[in-house]
């Protein structure tokens, strides 16, 4: 009896211990000596759900329990955030339009699809001066382009140009960041710039200004969230919580559209009115990412390639994504 007992007790204290263990990892996800858990998150301006996140301190007070310390660093466009995501510069990738990953993909990045907005085709456009002579897409033959490469507005030029039935060799494009493209379109350096929100927000009601074409019929323009395969593994409560909070945020921003822009003006540096015409054109629906949701990332990956913009053939559903009810990464086409 008295041997039995004591099993029975060694394994009613290893149950306690395995959940006193698991409460524990859970509550604070540190790393192995206790430190505080580091998430660096990358984002760029037109972050606007991480900006919410930020500016309103949400997303650190809802990680506290989990022993976690954020930092933020900021990227001009998409594509160097997923690289520095790729070199472990970041562990977490604010929203990228839905052509950054694949070329994420395309260098070889470990990373993990975590979330994706529904699509926001208003919220991107090819922008003219109200005077050019540029009505329809064919219009762009031999013109001079403004696109920040790997952008989503850099599939919407080419799905224009297809529509067209033109190519990319057809036009003159200048890879430009937003801000140098807005510059050299005002300057009259270049015929179009092809930006999206708020940036188009910026300047659609000027009176010299012309909407030639948006995302729609085009482009769908989904925004991707990704995290590095080497994070999400070690913290998928963080993780868990991260996607919860942007979540959230969308709620939050879809109840509260003034709101949402007058926290937005000082940090935008735009008007309260222009910034929530932009939001408007956004869902800012954050959802897990259902293979059904994510059929265009192949077609926009052969686009790409079949204008010479990538080294080799992406397999868009040869991608990870991270399976919330397993709490791992799983290749999309599994």
């Amino acid at each position: 009896m008295a041997s039995i007992s004591r099993r029975a007790f060694a394994r009613i204290a290893l149950v306690s211990l395995l959940a006193l263990t698991s409460a524990q990892s859970f509550a604070q996800a540190s790393n192995a000596n206790g430190a505080p858990v580091s998430l660096r998150i990358g984002y760029q301006k037109s972050s606007t759900l991480i900006t919410l996140l930020k500016t309103r301190g949400s997303l650190e007070k809802a990680l506290a329990p989990l022993n976690v310390r954020v930092s933020w660093n900021e990227f001009t466009s998409g594509l160097p955030l997923t690289e520095a995501l790729n070199v472990d510069a970041v562990d977490f990738s604010a929203d990228v339009a839905d052509t950054v990953p694949i070329f994420a993909q395309a260098a070889h990045a470990r990373f993990v699809y975590v979330a994706q907005e529904a699509p926001s085709p208003g919220a991107q456009a090819i922008i003219v001066k109200k005077d050019s002579p540029l009505h329809t897409l064919a219009d762009l033959k031999g013109k001079r382009i403004a696109v920040t490469k790997a952008a989503g507005s850099h599939y919407l030029l080419l799905a224009a140009l297809n529509k067209a039935g033109l190519a990319s060799t057809d036009v003159k494009i200048s890879y430009l960041t937003p801000a140098d493209g807005r510059a050299a379109f005002e300057r009259g350096s270049v015929d179009a710039w092809i930006t999206w929100d708020p940036y188009v927000a910026s300047v659609d009601k000027n009176a010299d200004v012309r909407i030639l074409a948006n995302g729609d019929g085009l482009a769908s323009y989904q925004r991707y969230y990704l995290a590095s395969s080497t994070f999400a593994s070690a913290h998928p409560e963080v993780v868990q919580v991260v996607f919860e909070q942007l979540k959230e945020a969308g709620e939050w921003l879809r109840a509260h559209p003034d709101d949402a822009a007058k926290t937005l003006a000082p940090i935008w540096g735009l008007d309260a009115t222009t910034i929530e015409r932009a939001n408007a054109r956004r869902s800012y629906l954050v959802r897990a990412v259902a293979v059904q949701n994510y059929s265009e990332q192949q077609i926009i990956a052969d686009a790409f390639y079949k204008n010479g913009l990538l080294p080799a053939r992406v397999e868009t559903n040869q991608a990870q994504l991270w399976d919330f009810t397993t709490k791992r990464a799983k290749a999309i086409g599994s």
